[in-house]
Parts: C-alpha cells; structure tokens; sequence
C-alpha cells in the first residue's frame, strides 16, 4: 500500500563509524515507508561501512560529510541542516560520538548539527561490550539522558568482534517504533508501533534489586537483574499502555517507548511510585530489599578484628502500601513473589496478606538460577485459580502477562 500522508516531517540522520552503520540503510527504507523524509549526515567513520551512494539512492535527497564545505554550506549550511529537521537521530552512535555530544565537541559536521540544533536528538548506541561497560561510557549516557536524549538500546547479542553482550545496536525497525513514539506518529502498514489493546490506560512497573547503604561503598541488595520487570514494562508499551518503568539498579537497556524512573534505596522506589499515581495498572515486580542499616555508616567500615554490627529496620512494604491506597489504588494490582519452597501455597499467603489483585509466583531456591536466566517458570495467582505458566523466556512471561491484563481490562 502507498503512503499518500504529506511528507511533512523529517528526520536528520546522522550515521557514524561502526559496522552497525549498514543498518541505516533498512532504517532509512522504513523511515521514508512512513512518509518520514530522511536526510544523512555521513561520518568519516560511517563512510568506512556505507557509501554516500547509497544513502543517496534510499533517501533521495543529498548526503552531506564535509562541514568546510563550500559547496554544501551556500545551499544548506550546517545550523540550517540542524534545524531544518523535526528530529535528530544517530545510529549508529559510537562511543566516540557519544562522548563528543556529552562534552559539547563540534569537530565535523556531524558534531556541529547536534550541538547547532534545537530540536529533539535520539542515539542508538552500537559498541563492543567492554566500551559499552565502561564508567566513562555510562557517565556519558546518563549525562545524555539527564539533556533529555532518548538512548534507543543498545541489546544484548552476538557482535562482529565475536564477543556476546550488551552493546549491539537495536533493530530497525524497533527503532523506527521509537521514532514513531516521539514525534507522536501513527504506524502504517502494521509496521512499527499499533494503538494496542491498553491504549489509554496507564501502568507503572518496579524492577530490578535495590541497594540499602551501609556505608559510603557497602550495601544490602539480592541478585535481581531487573530483566523480567523489564521485559514487562517493554510488554505493557507494546499493548498500547502509557509506561513508567522505575528500576533499582541494572545494567538493562531502557525498554522502547518507557518512560524510566532511575532509583536506587527501597525508599526512593516508594517515593517514585507515589509520584507516578494515579495509573490503572501496577506491576511490583522489583526484588525490594526488605531491610535497611537504621544509621548507616559515613566513613568506610575499616577491619578492627571484630565483625560490624547493625540495627536493621524494615523497609516500606510498596505491594502493601499500594495495594491498600484508598483512592489512589490503580485498579489492578500485581505483585511478584520469590518464594523457595511451597512456592504456591505462599504466594497465595502473601496475596491476601499484601491486598492485591495477582500475585506471580517463581522457585528462587538453591540450584534454580531464576534472578540470572534468561528463561522464568512461574505461577499466576488470582485469588479463584492457580495458572501454571511452562517454562518461557523473561520476555514471553513479560507478553503473556501483559496479555492477560488487556483481557481483565478488555
């Protein structure tokens, strides 16, 4: 089918040197599917993995590489081109180019149209693992992230270097669900994102561990690592639901058109989850730390030959607490238990005893590997019956689930 909308809005892309460049070409293909006009900003790194030709050919427009220019800057001068587009978009955003927008470089072209625009700017990382785990490539994305720059990814996979990790760039077509996202733009074709079966609805999702200070480098925390709360979260936007993902700490990319509350102490996920109220939907499905140091320590505990003691205080029951919110309780609410032994039996305990709706039972005991898998086993709990969900992946619990929700509320 053909798209006759206008083509009105347009996207700036900016491609620069990784071998994940080559996936500009089918973003550029799906972009311009959408009535989206692209124009490329080619690195010289990027011009190592894709030619000017190329681009050229998909986007139909010209491709710009050179900010000295003579040529380029008498018909579209570098802040024209910035400003030109109702977006920037870098992908594949290298370490290098990450770390030049965060210090406000502007060396080439490329650099100079982001720190030269006004608009919105959106990057997909693409790096090898060790440079996407790096502090100083985590310090950049955050700094990033705090300008308002949507990080896209990067995933988890098999990389051209050999090496499996994080740090592969996002697919394009999850990429253009993104684009689509922000520029507020319906898909076409069944491409892209759909309104989904929530749409309108609004949830919230817990994830991930929590760190409970005892001194300034020590802390109380479980193996969680946030990849089911995750995964839930990225189920729920994909149903249409308007997301809000808060998560304790991970290494987990944000999931696609979430909004992500970073916290890190069970009390800041209790301060965040009455922040994000009113919502129709709660999923708690964060490993909370059920105990704090009452006076942690300032100064590093040193060795003096005798171990350290410390009062412990509960910390705030978030399930209980919103479940039984009065007014304020969203209209369905679902808790997670991570039980070892009588798995079942004890999570329908603690569904009467926390007040809400479900409750999603797994077997944390010795030897079940449940936190670190990519793969869950659980049991969902509803009060009248007992569903014994077969062994998935963390992301098809996260469907699954997210799908029976649109049905409680459908």
């Amino acid at each position: 089918m053909t798209d006759l909308r206008p083509t009105t809005t347009r996207v700036l892309l900016i491609i620069s040197g990784g071998i994940a460049a080559y996936k500009s070409l089918e973003l550029i293909r799906l972009l311009t599917a959408h009535g989206i006009a692209v124009r490329c900003v080619l690195t010289r790194g990027g011009a190592q993995f894709v030619t000017p030709l190329s681009l050229a050919a998909l986007s139909g427009d010209t491709v710009y590489e050179d900010l000295f220019s003579l040529t380029d800057e008498r018909t579209m001068g570098h802040i024209e081109l910035s400003r030109d587009a109702d977006l920037l978009l870098v992908a594949p955003a290298t370490a290098d180019i990450l770390a030049k927008m965060r210090a406000g470089l502007a060396d080439d072209l490329a650099t100079t149209a982001l720190l030269a625009t006004d608009k919105p700017v959106m990057a997909a990382p693409a790096m090898n693992v060790r440079m996407w785990d790096h502090p100083a490539t985590q310090e950049n994305i955050q700094a990033l992230r705090d300008r308002c720059i949507s990080i896209i990814g990067p995933e988890e996979g098999d990389m051209a270097c050999g090496e499996y990790g994080m740090g592969r760039m996002t697919e394009p077509g999850d990429i253009l669900a993104a684009v689509l996202d922000r520029l507020k733009l319906a898909p076409i074709n069944g491409e892209g994102t759909s309104p989904g079966r929530l749409a309108g609805k609004k949830a919230i999702v817990t994830s991930g561990p929590t760190h409970e200070p005892l001194d300034p480098v020590r802390y109380i925390t479980n193996r969680s690592s946030g990849r089911q709360g995750h995964a839930i979260a990225a189920a729920l936007a994909a149903e249409g639901a308007e997301t809000i993902l808060i998560s304790g700490p991970t290494v987990l990319a944000d999931p696609l058109g979430v909004t992500v509350s970073k916290v890190a102490s069970a009390r800041d996920m209790m301060e965040a989850c009455t922040d994000a109220l009113p919502a129709d939907i709660l999923v708690c499905a964060a490993a909370v730390a059920d105990w704090r140091a009452a006076d942690p320590a300032s100064e590093k505990i040193k060795k003096n030959g005798k171990p350290p003691l410390f009062d412990l205080v509960e910390n705030p029951d978030i399930l209980a607490s919103l479940s039984q919110a009065g007014d304020s309780r969203p209209a369905l609410v679902v808790g997670f238990a991570a039980e070892t032994g009588a798995v079942v039996e004890k999570a329908q305990a603690k569904r009467a005893r926390k007040g809400c709706d479900w409750i999603i039972a797994n077997d944390v005991s010795p030897g079940i590997d449940t936190f670190g898998s990519m793969t869950n086993t659980v049991h969902m709990v509803d009060g009248k019956t007992v569903e014994n969900w077969p062994t998935m992946t963390k992301e098809q619990v996260g469907e699954q689930l997210a799908g029976r929700i649109a049905d409680h509320f459908k």
